[in-house]
């Protein structure tokens, strides 16, 4: 027998007995027309470095051969063609981050990653350019309050919920596919139609999830997965609550110490802790109607992720005095949170005992981003696509995380226990300061994670940055 022969029969019998597919088995990767990218960016020139393409691929991974969507992708070509190490993929945030926008605008990089790597990025699934859902909530239906207070409130959050994600589905082919895990196989199609032998991955946030599950799902094909504010897919809704909440707690502890230190604040001679419980109060008189307590609270999430201390501190001395609270938008990409992350909330009751949770770990500030998430899920379809898990990790490099020891959005917390999970397939890195977002800190954040992403080379265990 010939070995063209030999080598026929083995593929034949590779896809009878389902034995995993090999690159020579693996389909034409299909291709990506890169060209000019459109002009729909306020206040972001275009630049003809910049290109632009969309690449066809399933709805649904279980079908094929089924219906499908485009994935809008963007790339910035290496600025030093003789020093190019390969393609970067940014893996973005939210979920709902649009990370085109993020290769488009360029300031995510250092001048090291702009110049050796190609840098490319997509809007996921439901996000922006991707297939995003055209839908207004139902205007008969009134949006129940953050927190919700009774029986009756849950039950009209369940019905406003499913009224609007009944008005999105029609809109989106992909708005009950648009779970992570379903990214994950549509990162790994940007990976082959981009002719990259194995993966070089940096995820922020959300985005991290992705570099997680990935690394998961294709151990074999990753070259480099940094993981930055790093996500933790693990927790039940109860933990979950808690754990965010106990880190917009701590990130505002650090607050009031600077607050107390510094002079730049315009509270610095005031008791901040009084002061703030003061404007909660009012909230919860109703001084700021239709604004809530949980829109205060909103305020020192938003502010804190900066972190931007003074606009803080100053917005907490105009609510002092009877201002309204500034307006904070949280988006999230409901359709794939959603997806990810099962609010098992049968009922009031249980609600408000994640209520209590959040407060009994946050006296000051009560509330974290994890009540807004379970709220904003009431009433999902069950099981979830993706359900959490402990992470099951065995990559020939090891993951690179890389965490404010002070982070409001994704606490410390949540990276050490992402780093237990992963053991030596991981290393942490803890940037000793705050805010959501370490990568370009200092010069500590971004010479650890560049040597890394270049040379492959690993920090030493246990390596810390200081603050800046």
């Amino acid at each position: 027998m010939s070995r063209r022969t030999v080598a026929a029969v083995v593929a034949v019998l590779t896809v009878l007995v389902g034995l995993p597919a090999t690159a020579q088995a693996a389909p034409t990767p299909p291709n990506l027309a890169w060209g000019a990218c459109p002009d729909d960016l306020p206040n972001v020139p275009p630049d003809p470095r910049v290109q632009c393409a969309r690449l066809r691929l399933p709805v649904d991974w279980a079908r094929p051969n089924g219906q499908t969507f485009e994935l809008a992708v963007a790339r910035r070509p290496a600025r030093v063609s003789d020093q190019r190490v390969g393609t970067l993929v940014f893996g973005p945030g939210g979920p709902g981050d649009s990370g085109v926008e993020r290769i488009r605008k360029g300031d995510r990089f250092s001048d090291e990653l702009l110049d050796r790597f190609d840098l490319v990025s997509f809007d996921p699934r439901t996000v922006a350019r991707t297939a995003a859902p055209v839908c207004t909530p139902d205007p008969t239906l009134r949006k129940p309050p953050i927190p919700l207070t009774s029986q009756a409130d849950f039950d009209a959050a369940v019905a406003y919920n499913r009224a609007l994600w009944n008005r999105c589905r029609p809109t989106s082919p992909v708005f009950d596919n648009a779970d992570t895990l379903s990214t994950v196989h549509d990162l790994e199609a940007l990976r082959r139609a981009l002719r990259e032998r194995r993966l070089t991955f940096h995820g922020s946030s959300y985005g991290t999830l992705l570099g997680q599950q990935y690394a998961e799902q294709y151990p074999g094909r990753v070259r480099a997965v940094v993981l930055e504010g790093v996500f933790d897919h693990s927790l039940d809704v109860r933990s979950f609550v808690r754990s965010q909440a106990a880190a917009l707690q701590d990130a505002f502890d650090e607050f009031v110490s600077w607050c107390d230190r510094s002079a730049e604040c315009v509270l610095h001679d005031r008791n901040v802790r009084s002061v703030w419980a003061g404007v909660l109060a009012r909230a919860d008189r109703g001084e700021y109607a239709p604004r809530t307590a949980f829109d205060v609270s909103a305020v020192a999430l938003g502010m804190l992720a900066g972190p931007r201390w003074p606009q803080l501190a100053a917005a907490v001395r105009d609510m002092d005095a009877g201002m309204s609270p500034p307006e904070v938008n949280l988006p999230i990409a409901v359709a794939a949170f959603c997806a990810d992350w099962p609010a098992t909330v049968r009922d009031y009751d249980e609600y408000a005992g994640l209520v209590r949770e959040a407060e009994a770990v946050a006296p000051a500030v009560r509330y974290g981003a994890g009540l807004l998430a379970v709220q904003t899920c009431l009433g999902w379809r069950s099981p979830v696509r993706n359900p959490p898990h402990d992470l099951r990790v065995h990559t020939r490099t090891p993951l690179l995380l890389l965490n404010a020891r002070h982070d409001p959005r994704t606490g410390y917390a949540w990276a050490t226990n992402v780093a237990r999970q992963l053991g030596r397939h991981g290393r942490l890195v803890t940037y000793e300061g705050w805010g959501h977002g370490t990568y370009l800190r200092n010069e500590c954040t971004t010479a650890v994670v560049d040597r890394y992403l270049v040379d492959l080379t690993l920090p030493t265990p246990g390596t810390r940055c200081p603050a800046s």
